[in-house]
């Protein structure tokens, strides 16, 4: 960051000493600081709820339900979520979806504390907290895209993954460290208090200077719109299948396969922690690197950083050391945060602000929508084939997708554009630039 300019003899002290650079507006600190805030929980109180399920006598196919219920209402409702998120204020979707999460994550937490939760009621209130994400994720990515406009993008992007990824790795190491000290509950009442804190700054957004948007023929008809938007565009759709099975494969070997590696050849879960550790620091170094890199060609890059995530499951199968499943570990943490900075610079430029949430929602679909089935028949695979067999299978189809997906021309050919005139953003303050902000990820 560049010094602060020595302020003129009429320069008051406030606008000479500002808290945050000049392109961050009010509604990117909010947007940035509230997303600190629910993953500074959400990442610890995914740990606990795995450890409430044991502590009550679960086994770890009942982890596994619980994880499910949490995963099928947020895909079920995502389509849902991004076409209320374009009909009526987003900022009143996120808050709504906040107060539902700080309500079931707190009444998890009374369930806990009390002691004998039922596996059905913790399933439940997953449940309940699974929804509330699915009607969030495309009124958040819709709003924080709205918000950005400008040269600056690009480094408002990769700043906000960066502090979302820094807060996730804090929160699972608070997390842990707290279940360890006191339980799984008091991990729970934490992210009901990160929810309700987070609601309440993100009630505080300045929508005054968004354009209204008109609320159009009905829920199916906004649903419609929002396909023809998605399908009409072959890199937006070519590269949402890609992920739809990187997601699947990538989330199955490290959900499933890398503990089982852990457990049996790399000496217990330690390890395969420290490896996860240098995935979410790679994540860090790949946002450090996009807030000064601006390439020119945004999808090919991206694109090409996908392969990378085929290391850890070869790293898997090898198996590699310890310290070789950390440097791979890294270079794929790097690697898609590369892509995610340069996939959401391009939904920026080239998706109307109108359609932000609804094309969200597909993306955010599209992606998840074999997690599940991926995970679910992991373990019948490694039956079937054997876990190096599976292990070496994710590596490959990872690779073959993403070639595939290079042989779209709007893939290989999307550049970037040169700044334009705000499309809905909300002006930073009368004397400064447009503010920049965006989440997504993968």
């Amino acid at each position: 960051m560049s010094p602060l300019p020595t302020p003129s003899p009429g320069t008051s002290r406030s606008s000479a000493f500002r808290r945050r650079p000049a392109w961050a507006s009010r509604n990117y600190t909010l947007l940035t600081g509230a997303a600190v805030v629910t993953n500074l929980g959400s990442h610890g109180a995914l740990i606990a709820a795995a450890f409430a399920v044991l502590d009550a006598g679960g086994s770890g196919g009942d982890v596994g339900l619980v994880a499910a219920a949490r995963t099928l209402p947020l895909v079920l409702f995502l389509l849902i979520g991004g076409a209320i998120a374009d009909r009526i204020p987003r900022h009143h979707v996120m808050v709504a979806a906040n107060i539902l999460n700080c309500l079931s994550q707190a009444a998890f937490a009374v369930l806990v504390l009390a002691g004998d939760p039922q596996l059905w009621q913790m399933m439940l209130l997953t449940a309940l907290c699974g929804t509330g994400t699915a009607f969030f994720n495309p009124a958040a990515e819709g709003m924080l895209l709205s918000s950005v406009s400008g040269e600056h993008s690009n480094r408002a992007f990769a700043l906000f993954r960066m502090a979302m990824n820094g807060a996730g790795i804090g929160g699972a190491a608070l997390g842990g460290a707290m279940i360890a000290a006191m339980g799984p509950g008091w991990v729970l009442a934490l992210d009901a208090a990160a929810f309700a804190v987070a609601g309440a700054l993100r009630a505080f957004l300045d929508v005054g200077r968004v354009a209204e948007r008109t609320s159009g023929g009905g829920l199916l008809a906004d649903l419609r719109e929002g396909w023809v938007e998605f399908r009409s565009r072959p890199w937006l759709w070519s590269i949402v299948l890609q992920f739809s099975v990187v997601v699947a494969v990538v989330g199955a070997a490290e959900a499933v396969y890398g503990p089982l590696v852990a457990r049996d050849q790399l000496g217990g879960p330690a390890p395969w922690g420290l490896a996860l550790a240098f995935f979410g620091v790679g994540t860090i170094g790949g946002a450090v690197l996009m807030m000064v890199w601006k390439p020119r060609r945004l999808l090919l890059v991206g694109t090409l950083c996908v392969f990378p995530l085929a290391l850890p499951s070869a790293g898997l199968a090898v198996p590699l050391p310890v310290w070789g499943l950390c440097a791979v570990m890294f270079v794929s943490g790097t690697a898609i945060e590369v892509f995610g900075v340069s996939w959401m610079t391009t939904m920026h430029q080239e998706i109307p602000e109108e359609m932000f949430s609804r094309v969200s929602a597909y993306d955010w679909f599209g992606s998840l929508s074999m997690l599940p089935l991926a995970t679910a028949v992991a373990g019948p695979v490694e039956s079937a084939i054997g876990r190096t067999s599976a292990l070496w299978g994710c590596a490959a189809l990872v690779v073959l997708v993403t070639a595939a997906v290079l042989l779209v021309p709007d893939v290989r050919h999307m550049t970037r554009k040169p700044p334009k005139p705000t499309q809905g953003a909300v002006p930073a303050t009368a004397t400064s630039s447009p503010a920049d902000s965006s989440p997504a990820g993968v």
